[in-house]
C-alpha cells in the first residue's frame, strides 16, 4: 500500500500549498486599492483638467493614471501580489470604472473652471 500512503501525503502538501486569506485582510487591501484609484481620478481629472486636455487625450491621460497607480500598487506590495491579494486582476481592474467617473467629472469641472471663465 505505499502508492496510498503517497497519494495521502501529496493530498496533504497540496492543502498545505494553497494560501489562505483573511478576509478582514483581504477586504482592507481592496479599500487601499479603491481609495487610491478614487484619489488619484480625481487628482489626475483636475490636473487634466488645468493642463486644458480634451477628447482623447484626456482619456488617455486617464489611462496612463491608472497605469502608473497598478504599478505603484504592485510596488508598495513588493511585487508579490499572491501575499496581499487571491489574484493579479484585483491590482490591475479594481476601482477602474468607477475611478473612470471621478476622472471626468473633476476634469470637465477643473477645465470649466481654468478656460471657461
Amino acid at each position: 500500500m505505499a502508492g496510498h500512503n503517497e497519494s495521502e501525503k501529496k493530498s496533504s502538501d497540496a492543502v498545505n500549498d494553497l494560501q489562505t486569506f483573511r478576509a478582514e485582510n483581504l477586504q482592507s487591501n481592496m479599500k487601499v486599492i479603491y481609495y487610491s484609484r478614487t484619489f488619484l481620478s480625481i487628482i489626475g481629472g483636475v490636473i487634466a483638467g488645468i493642463l486644458g486636455l480634451t477628447g482623447l487625450t484626456g482619456f488617455v491621460f486617464y489611462f496612463l493614471m491608472m497605469t502608473i497607480t497598478s504599478v505603484a500598487l504592485i510596488a508598495k506590495a513588493k511585487f508579490s501580489i499572491h501575499t496581499y491579494f487571491d489574484s493579479w486582476n484585483r491590482v490591475l481592474l479594481d476601482g477602474f470604472l468607477g475611478g473612470l467617473m471621478s476622472f471626468v467629472l473633476f476634469w470637465t469641472f477643473a477645465y470649466d473652471i481654468v478656460h471657461i471663465f
